[in-house]
């Protein structure tokens, strides 16, 4: 990965979360809910890689607004998945607070794209 902070956080949260899809489906036989967070949370990283090569200014912060989306609702994924037991408390948090990091990186991101 390059030195893009944004690029290597969404590619390390993106190996977290298929770990999280593999014990989810291995140790919980749960399929439905660890596809969800499995699609959303590797779809953050790979929006962003789309976006370092956009086509404009505006398809770069239209991909970034989209990776923005996929972290909210990884967030989403990952509540339902603490509350009905799937995951503890302690790995809830700990990938919330990494997906909320991305949120944040990534809502500054936009803004700064943002045309005046």
């Amino acid at each position: 990965m390059s030195e893009n902070p944004l690029k290597t956080k969404s590619y390390t949260f993106a190996i977290r979360i298929i770990n999280l899809y593999k014990f989810l489906t291995s140790e919980k036989k749960e399929f439905v809910m660890s596809k969800q967070v499995l699609r959303s949370g590797t779809g953050i990283g790979a929006l962003i890689c789309e976006a370092e090569f956009g086509q404009s200014k505006a398809d770069f912060r239209s991909k970034m607004s989209m990776a923005l989306k996929e972290a909210n609702e990884t967030i989403y994924w990952l509540s339902l998945l603490k509350d009905t037991d799937y995951i503890d408390l302690k790995m809830y948090e700990s990938l919330v607070k990494d997906a909320r990091e991305l949120t944040a990186m990534l809502v500054a991101t936009v803004k700064t794209t943002k045309p005046l």
